[in-house]
């Protein structure tokens, strides 16, 4: 049993969790993900790992609050336990030799650019972080991004915190001011990784994208997360979940995980209202 040692909420619907996992964050890796599962009954879900103690022993991860097992997640409080948490699973992400980059995060994609940003900051590289949230109560990880880039932007769909606009625009903006990265690294939303890729191929600039968002069991049995690369079928949870962003056809995984919305949204409300009767 995997016991939970601080839970904080983000925002309203973002959740941290630091977990008791010593043998995990003996490996892990930024890029690379767990799979846990609440209880005997429930189902297997892969996170990322967000930050990691080697040192402690402890493992953090970020959520996002969208369906069933998320929403039984959120319910357990510290000194809680987890059935299972396994890890670290998937290809860590490459940063080495990096001198210079800009990481692109939008929304709970956050949690996942962050490590990547603190473990470029750590290897000596030039860090420009940019985030992009809906709007000032959504922000995330402020703090810690600030504390690892050596400029942070934050930009916010309505105006009411950083500057309005789109991570796309600050990105250019610093490129247009003569910034030269060897690579921009982006996680978040599939439609931002596609602008973000449109961008940065118009400059010629190596893009690496996570595409973690659309991975389903972790393993590359249900085939949830297949991929077109470049021409050819990946799966994100085997074979990534990082990508030359230039190769992936966002249109075909956007099309494709727009097919479990619904079905994420009845599973949700169903836990939340078996979660009012249980309180009743």
């Amino acid at each position: 049993m995997y016991k939970i040692l601080k839970k904080e909420s983000l925002n309203p619907t973002v959740t941290l969790m630091e977990i008791d996992a010593p043998l995990i964050a003996k490996k892990a890796e930024p890029g690379q993900f767990i799979i846990l599962r609440v209880d005997e009954a429930g189902e297997r879900i892969p996170l990322t790992v967000a930050d990691y103690d080697r040192e402690k022993g402890t493992v953090t991860i970020i959520f996002q609050i969208v369906g069933a097992t998320t929403e039984k997640l959120n319910h357990l409080n510290e000194g809680d336990c987890l059935h299972d948490f396994v890890g670290p699973l998937g290809t860590p992400s490459r940063v080495e030799g990096i001198k210079k980059a800009a990481v692109i995060g939008g929304g709970v994609g956050c949690a996942i650019a962050y490590p990547v940003a603190k473990k470029l900051h750590a290897l000596g590289a030039e860090v420009h972080s940019v985030v992009g949230f809906r709007s000032k109560d959504l922000v995330i990880l402020e703090e810690q991004f600030n504390a690892v880039s050596d400029k942070f932007v934050v930009k916010t769909d309505d105006g009411s915190y950083g500057t309005k606009g789109l991570v796309t625009d600050a990105l250019k903006e610093l490129i247009e001011q003569g910034e030269q990265y060897d690579e921009v690294i982006a996680i978040g939303p599939l439609i931002m990784m596609k602008f973000v890729c449109k961008l940065t191929k118009e400059y010629g600039i190596k893009t690496t994208v996570s595409m973690n968002p659309i991975m389903i069991d972790g393993t590359g049995m249900c085939g949830g997360c297949r991929l077109t690369v470049g021409g050819e079928t990946k799966f994100a949870c085997v074979d990534g979940p990082d990508f030359d962003g230039h190769l992936v056809d966002f249109d075909e995984a956007m099309e494709r995980g727009s097919m479990y919305r619904s079905f994420e949204a009845e599973q949700r409300e169903a836990a939340c209202n078996l979660f009012k009767k249980e309180v009743r």
